[in-house]
This record gives C-alpha cells, structure tokens and sequence, in this order.
C-alpha cells in the first residue's frame, strides 16, 4: 500500500515538474543558446526601455553576432531577424503596432516569461544573503497583519490593535522625553535595501503578466463573438458581464485589481517617493553606483508605467469590441449565409448525377459589366445655386489706424533718429547718446529706438564706456514711461558728419 502511494506521488510530482518545464520561462533556460539569448534581452532592454522597433533589434542582434563570431565566439548561425521571429514564436518576445508620429511602428517587448528568465538569473548571478534581519521582519509583519485580517475575533482584534498603540505611543514618549535614536548601520541598511531590490524587481514581470493575461481574454472573446450564431442582444449581454468580471476572473486580473485600489491614492504614492528619498539620504547609499540610486528611485515611476500598460491594454480590449459590436451587420450575415445554403443544396443535387472524379468550372468572382457610362447622381439644381450674398457689417467696422499710428508700432525711425542727433550734438546741448535721446519729442523715444541708435552707433563704431551706464527714459505709444539703463556712448564730430551724409543720401557723397 506504501509502495503504491509512493509510485502515486512520484508520478503526480514528475508530471508537474514536466509541466513546468514546458512552460516558456524553463524552456528558454534549457536551450543550448540561453546565454546568448538571454545576454541579448539584458543588452537590448531595460526598466527605462521596455520597447525596440523591431528593424532596429534585428539590426542589434547582427551587430552582436558580428562581434561574438569576430572574436571566436560560438554564437547561432541565423540572422537576427530570424532569431527575433524564432523568440517571438517561443512567446519570449511581444510583437506590437505603435504610434510613431508620422504613421504605425512595429516594436519588441519582452514577455512575462523572459522577465521572469532575466529576473532568475541575476538573482543566481549577484551575492546575496539568504537569510537577513530585513527579510524577516518583512515576514514577520506581514503575517501579523494577515492574522490580524483574518481573525474574526473582535477582543483578540482590539487586543492587537491596543498593544501596536502601547507599543507606538512608548516610542514616541521615549522620543519625545530626549531618548536617543538609534541610527541604521550601513550593514543592517544594505540588508533592507537587498531585500526592496529583490520585491522591486519582480514588478515588470507581474505587470506583464497581467498584460498578457488581458490580451488573452481579449482574443478569446473576439473569437467567441464571431463565432456566435444566438441573436445580436445575447451575445451583448453575455459580452457586458465578461466586461463587468474582465479583471475579476483570471488570477493575475484580482491581484492587479487589489493593488491598482492600493497604487492608485496619490497620497500614499507620494509618502512611498519621499520614503525612497530618505533612504538615499542614508549614508549607506554613497556606496550604490549611479545606476543604483537613479533604479531605486524611479520605483514610483514604474509603478505608475505598469498600471498605465495594463490599463491601455484593457482599453484596447473594449474599443476593440465595441467597434466590433458596431459594425457587426447582421442583416449580411444572414445574406451569405442564405447564399451559403443554396450552394449546399445545388451541391447535393449535383452529386446525385457527377461521378466521383467530376469537375465543374465555376468564376470565383462575377464578370465585369461592359458600360459605357454609368450615372452615379442625378442634376439637383441646388446644387448649382450660389452661396447667399454677404452681410454689409461696414457700419461696425472700426475706425482705421493713419499712418502715424502704424508707424508707432514699428520698429525705430533711423532717418529722423539720425536727423535728431546731428541737431542734438550739433546744438551742443547733448553730452552723450542718452542725454540727446532724453531730450526728443514722444514720438523718437519709444523703447525701439533704443536698438536704432545702437544700430547706428555700432556702424559708427562710436566709443562706448561699457563700466559707465546712461538711463534712456522711453515713452510707449500708450504713453506708459520705461527706464532702460545702457553703456554711456558718445559722437565725435566725424560721427556727426557720416550722421549727415547718410541722411543726404548718395548725391552728396
């Protein structure tokens, strides 16, 4: 009898261990190319690059296999567009369409199974403790505050609840009073830190697994609505409640439920990002590389990166089956399958005559019509009417700007600036630019003529005092006054005669 339960358990636990040997996580790591695959997606893929356009990974995995064979290497014999689509039908790589801007791209991701390959062998491939204080405590806790949940003892819940107080309250009377505080050693901070690292990078593959777990239904139920033959209100019926249980029935789809409720409180996410922050702070993390620290804060980042991916894929799911739903014509349906039955029944009763190697020539589609013209509208006269005349509005038109008024809101008037200057300078009442610009009427000290006389004088190359600043005291068209503090320059009287000469034009020259 022992004998026979014994043969009994070793049968059932070989089949499950066949059965997940033939699941596609195993089944990349016995391949004879694992390493080299599995070095590709660690290359090629990342927390901050979960998608390749395809053509571009076709070209990484030649450029990989170049340099693998250029040093001696035994690398697979295919091209990597083969190999991309070998990984793809081994459902180690995702084959999506994606918006590029200027039209549809296709990208690679990473399947669930290889996340989880890549997340098994960097577990073997770093030093880690199996055992910490940091663990523990993470086990600890969380199981008393699943028995606390589960036990529907109201006494022993209280109980529990009073003594966390007592315990919470004790702390911080201790605090409170002066205590001191035990500050983490970098040793016990490295321990709680391996530990975070090891929960943080499971995520991706969770959150993928979720992905495919949606994308699943959505091809099954895409493939149960066309192949429906009850009347159209069932089969929406029976859609709207897989609708209502989409995320309830499959493991995966009540896990992310449960944690999207958790992830999706703002105040909750914004605590885990300054927890994050602190933790840095520590000065344990000045060991950490670069790369360390910047992966260990875009925690939240990835949290939020997963939840927006299943969330799309779920949207797809319903526009997908919505637009189903509204183009689904039943009326054509019913058509060929009338069509569909008349050939069945003109087919049984030829076969009742044909022998059993008997042929027939039919067209497989209809012959084309030989119309010279064919009408595809009739003459409608109003079409050909004119659009209604325009309404007279002159009356509410406002009243036009004069040219003054344009010119006011151009740029600077250089003929009358330069007219100004030589006056100014001329008349000896200007010691330098700003005061003659100080002393012009409103409409040559508007703010842009400031940059006129600049531009006037830089083609004088006048000499500027650039540790010397002069105000320039400017009215707007609007009449509003502006101060503009620029380098003190001065005219020599050469400056004044070019000044002249350009404004007399070429006849004077």
């Amino acid at each position: 009898m022992e004998r026979n339960q014994l043969l009994s358990d070793i049968a059932s636990e070989l089949a499950r261990v066949r059965e997940a040997f033939d699941k596609p996580t195993l089944r990349l790591l016995d391949r004879k190319w694992a390493p080299f695959v599995l070095a590709v997606f660690k290359s090629s893929f990342s927390r901050d690059r979960r998608s390749v356009a395809c053509e571009l990974l076709h070209a990484q995995v030649d450029a990989y296999l170049a340099d693998l064979r250029s040093t001696g290497v035994d690398a697979p014999e295919k091209t990597g567009r083969a190999l991309c689509v070998q990984w793809m039908n081994d459902l180690w790589l995702y084959r999506e369409v994606r918006d590029a801007g200027d039209g549809s791209e296709e990208h690679y991701s990473l399947t669930s199974h290889a996340l989880e390959a890549l997340l098994l062998v960097d577990s073997l491939a770093r030093d880690r403790a199996l055992i910490s204080e940091s663990r523990l405590s993470t086990i600890v806790d969380t199981v008393r505050h699943r028995a606390t949940e589960a036990n529907p003892d109201r006494e022993e819940r209280v109980r529990r609840l009073d003594q966390q107080i007592d315990e919470l309250t004790s702390e911080r009377d201790r605090l409170a009073r002066g205590g001191a505080i035990e500050a983490a050693s970098n040793e016990q901070m490295h321990e709680g830190y391996a530990n975070l690292i090891d929960l943080i990078q499971q995520l991706p593959s969770d959150f993928k697994r979720v992905e495919e777990s949606v994308a699943a239904m959505h091809r099954q139920i895409v493939n149960d609505f066309r192949g429906e033959e009850r009347p159209i209100s069932e089969v929406l019926d029976d859609y709207l409640a897989k609708t209502d249980a989409l995320m309830s029935s499959t493991a995966e789809g009540r896990a992310f439920e449960g944690a999207f409720t958790l992830l999706r409180n703002d105040t909750l996410m914004q605590g885990l990002k300054d927890d994050l922050e602190t933790i840095l702070l520590h000065p344990f993390a000045l060991e950490l590389s670069l790369n360390e620290r910047r992966s260990f804060m875009s925690t939240v980042m990835l949290l939020r990166k997963g939840i927006d991916d299943v969330l799309t894929q779920r949207k797809g799911l319903t526009t997908t089956l919505r637009e189903h739903i509204v183009n689904h014509d039943v009326v054509k349906d019913r058509e060929l399958e009338l069509v569909l039955r008349g050939i069945n029944r003109e087919l049984a009763v030829w076969m009742q005559t044909a022998g059993p190697r008997a042929t027939v020539t039919t067209e497989l589609m209809p012959g084309t019509l030989e119309v010279e013209h064919l009408r595809e509208r009739f003459y409608d006269p109003v079409a050909h009417l004119g659009p209604p005349a325009l309404a007279d509005v002159s009356d509410a038109a406002p009243t036009a700007p004069s040219l003054g008024d344009l010119r006011l809101q151009g740029g600077p008037l250089l003929e009358d600036l330069r007219d100004a200057l030589v006056a100014a300078f001329g008349a000896g009442e200007a010691a330098s630019v700003g005061s003659a610009f100080n002393g012009f009427g409103a409409s040559l000290r508007r703010p842009v003529e400031i940059l006129g006389l600049l531009q006037l004088a830089a083609q004088l190359n006048a000499s500027t005092s650039p540790a010397e600043l002069e105000s320039f005291k400017t009215i707007r068209p609007d009449g509003s006054v502006r101060v503009f503090d620029v380098p003190r320059r001065t005219l020599t009287d050469d400056d004044m005669a070019a000044l002249a000469a350009q404004n007399l034009g070429s006849q004077h020259d």
